[in-house]
């Protein structure tokens, strides 16, 4: 604490403020960079130091108060937790992300403590900037002013209140957090003797770490909290706490965080409101088909496959992000797949399921709700994934139903798959194996935790921080709303994907087979159009790139700016972001990048124009139902209002 004068305020409730338009943009990986955990700081700023509030007084009876609040939603909280394992269910989901932290860490440990050498020389490291730290500390609280030894890098936002600065103690905790954790990171850096991969094994799990233990994320170590919690008298700890409790308990155990009020959204009002029919539904899909808003459309229907992890109304979020009524305007016959959301009756279906209940069954629907048979199709994601595999597999036996494809954001390729490739190692994929056969699906709560690991900062502590200790409800916010609407992964199907994939890059070696045909997307030869996004921490740029050599058509490569969803949702009305086009794809991706040229506005301009110089004939417009399908209820439809 300050040894200023603490001047005294009046107690009052204090009311939560609504987290700022920069803080929506910050809280979804897709979206901006990540905040790293302290990396090699700037240069310093020669600026005043800003002077931070005084702590307040508070009220003592209602802090008292509010601390027997807290004991009585705690046990709520504790209640919560436990129930599971009173009822005899599953718990500890992330003993295997542990255990294959602790044995890849130790890997490194090794490396340095088994050399006398290198153990002083890492000790030395550490113990050398400590020393500097207790040296400037001891000179600003003896009233003198010392430059810090790790300056403040303006880019993190955990510490902009005032008083990591001003306040020697806040300003050392600060300092021994980013010099703890530069000094953990260049351990893994510089261990030039362990492997490639264990290395970025081990970053990935460091960052997990650096991120938990930042002194941000804690009431006695962030003045900002001790602020916050003066004034309030506690009430914020209590209303955190409730809602603590109440996400452990719509976790089932486990804490959902919830990252959005989903209550100011409803399908079919303010999202997924672009108007259509369900035409067509089996065991795995309803296939949408949109009402024209043209007197003619283009003579070759658009397919398009989302991915299963989430929902497809991501590309009709509201009438300004949405690309698919962007796509109706702009004279397509849209058709979208909505992918059931599994339970135990799915657990057999597998990616050849999802291949011809999904892709093959909408294109015969298409061909019954048009009469036309050739389709371009859209892949998004692991959407994209799918219609990779199912191309090369159409490829095998003749089928030319499709004659153009673009890919968003699309991984067949996962040599270089990004962190998520961490989490899909042997004895983790074992152990969701075994979660998975308790009832023939992993939660999607399970995938959500795996994506906010991406970002830990902006998707996990981030809402901790705000949620149960600020006691802030988090704001409304479509995408946020979405990226909460989790679907559960049969088994079958998602144990495939992440052994034949990410664990064994089959595709691209030559080595899958799915329904007993041999893969090889060599054989496909129609025209792609991929996009990749330059932020992304889902399908990197560079896999996306090292992908597309192996297709045998004419190839399309796009770079987006931002990330995963922003990259893609980047309406050609209201674009936030510029795009690259570039040669074709033989060079290396970073030559690519090098010889790429820059284009303002949205890439949906772009992608227009290629669709229509390969589909030029137009035909009066197709009314849902004019053929030989009846409608059988409205967009957005049913299987995407069945939460997990």
């Amino acid at each position: 604490m300050s040894d200023k004068t603490v001047k005294k305020t009046r107690s009052a409730k204090t009311s939560a403020k609504k987290p700022t338009a920069a803080t929506k943009t910050a809280a979804i990986e897709p979206l901006v960079h990540q905040n790293p955990a302290p990396v090699a700081a700037p240069s310093p700023v020669t600026t005043s130091t800003p002077q931070p509030e005084p702590m307040p007084i508070p009220d003592f009876e209602a802090l008292s108060s509010n601390m027997a609040k807290l004991v009585e939603v705690g046990g709520r909280a504790a209640a919560a937790y436990f129930k599971p394992a009173e009822e005899g269910q599953s718990k500890n989901e992330f003993a295997d992300t542990i255990t294959g932290a602790i044995r890849t860490l130790g890997d490194v440990a090794e490396y340095w403590l088994a050399n006398p050498t290198r153990t002083l020389e890492a000790q030395t490291a550490l113990t050398g900037s400590f020393l500097s730290l207790w040296a400037q500390t001891l000179q600003r609280l003896s009233g003198e002013d010392a430059p810090p030894v790790l300056p403040l890098d303006p880019r993190d936002t955990r510490f902009t209140d005032p008083e990591w600065r001003a306040n020697p103690i806040f300003d050392f905790l600060r300092q021994a957090y980013g010099i703890t954790s530069n000094w953990a990171n260049d351990l893994i850096v510089k261990a030039e003797d362990v492997d490639p991969d264990t290395r970025e094994r081990a970053q990935f799990y460091m960052r997990q770490i650096i991120s938990a233990l930042s002194p941000s994320n804690y009431l006695p170590t962030n003045p900002e909290l001790w602020r916050a919690t003066l004034a309030q008298n506690g009430e914020n700890l209590v209303r955190g706490l409730e809602m603590f409790a109440e996400d452990v308990e719509a976790g089932h155990g486990q804490l959902k965080i919830r990252q959005s009020d989903s209550s100011k959204f409803k399908l079919g009002e303010n999202m997924a409101m672009t108007k259509g029919k369900v035409i067509f539904r089996n065991e795995l899909i309803e296939l949408i088909q949109y009402e024209p808003t043209t007197p003619d459309v283009m003579k070759r229907p658009l397919l398009i496959i989302p991915p299963w992890i989430n929902k497809f109304y991501i590309l009709d979020l509201n009438p300004d992000k949405s690309f698919v009524r962007w796509c109706v305007e702009q004279g397509l016959t849209v058709f979208i797949v909505s992918w059931v959301n599994p339970d135990e009756r799915h657990a057999q279906k597998g990616f050849g399921d999802y291949m011809r209940e999904g892709i093959f069954a909408a294109l015969d629907a298409i061909e019954g709700a048009t009469g036309e048979r050739d389709v371009t199709a859209i892949g998004y994601c692991v959407g994209g994934t799918l219609l990779s595999v199912t191309l090369a597999y159409m490829a095998a036996i003749g089928d030319q139903r499709i004659t153009s494809a673009t890919l968003f954001t699309t991984q067949v390729d996962f040599t270089d798959a990004g962190d998520l490739k961490f989490l899909a190692d042997e004895n983790t994929i074992r152990g969701l194996e075994e979660k998975m056969a308790e009832h023939g699906y992993l939660e999607g709560s399970n995938m959500a935790s795996a994506f906010n690991m991406l970002r830990p900062n902006e998707l996990i502590w981030n809402y901790i921080v705000n949620n149960y200790l600020k006691g802030k409800d988090p704001m409304a916010f479509d995408l946020l709303a979405w990226n909460s609407d989790n679907t559960r992964m049969p088994a079958a199907n998602h144990s495939f994907y992440l052994r034949n994939f990410y664990m064994s890059n089959k595709l691209t070696k030559g080595e899958l087979d799915l329904d007993g045909v041999h893969l090889d997307l060599s054989k496909v030869t129609i025209p792609i159009y991929n996009l990749a996004a330059k932020e992304d921490h889902i399908a990197p740029a560079r896999s996306v790139y090292n992908g597309a050599k192996y297709f045998g058509g004419p190839m399309r490569y796009v770079l987006a700016g931002s990330g995963h969803i922003a990259g893609v949702i980047n309406p050609a009305t209201k674009p936030k972001y510029q795009y690259w086009y570039g040669p074709d794809v033989h060079e290396t991706y970073e030559q690519w990048v090098a010889h790429a040229t820059e284009h303002t506005g949205s890439w949906w301009v772009d992608w227009i124009e290629w669709i229509r110089s390969l589909n030029t004939q137009m035909v009066p417009a197709r009314i849902p139902g004019d053929h030989k399908l009846t409608p059988i209820c409205d967009a957005p439809g049913t299987f995407v209002l069945v939460k997990a």
